[in-house]
C-alpha cells in the first residue's frame, strides 16, 4: 500500500482523533513512542536504554513512565542482577491498549480506501 502525503497524514488524524475521543488514557506522542518501544521491541528495557533510544534524558523517559505506571501501561522493577537499573516491563493494560491504536489504525486505513 503506497499512501501520498495528504493520504498518510489523514490516516494520522483520523486514527489521533479516535484515540482522543475513547475512554483509554490520553497519550503524549514521547508516551506513544516510549510504549510501542516497549512493546514491539524485545526486552530488556531499562529508563538508560530508552532514553538512549528516544535520544531524551532520563528524568524525561522517569516522567512518563510514571504516568503510565500510574495508568497501569507498563511497571518497573529493579534488575536483581544489576540493582542500579530499573526494568520496564509490559502490562496486560498497555498491551490492551496496543492493540486498540492499531485496530484504530487499520479501520482509519480501511476506511480511508473507500
Amino acid at each position: 500500500m503506497e499512501l501520498s502525503t495528504a493520504q498518510a497524514l489523514t490516516l494520522w488524524q483520523q486514527s489521533n482523533l479516535k484515540l482522543v475521543r475513547d475512554d483509554d488514557p490520553d497519550l503524549s506522542m514521547r508516551q506513544t513512542a516510549i510504549l510501542l518501544t516497549i512493546y514491539l521491541e524485545p526486552p530488556p528495557h531499562t529508563v538508560r536504554d530508552l532514553a538512549a533510544r528516544l535520544n531524551v534524558s532520563k528524568p524525561v523517559i522517569t516522567r512518563a513512565l510514571d504516568s503510565m505506571g500510574r495508568a497501569s501501561l507498563v511497571k518497573r522493577r529493579r534488575d536483581e542482577a544489576d540493582r542500579r537499573n530499573v526494568l520496564i516491563q509490559r502490562t496486560v493494560e498497555g498491551a490492551l491498549l496496543i492493540e486498540r491504536m492499531a485496530d484504530t489504525i487499520v479501520e482509519a486505513a480501511r476506511q480511508q480506501a473507500l
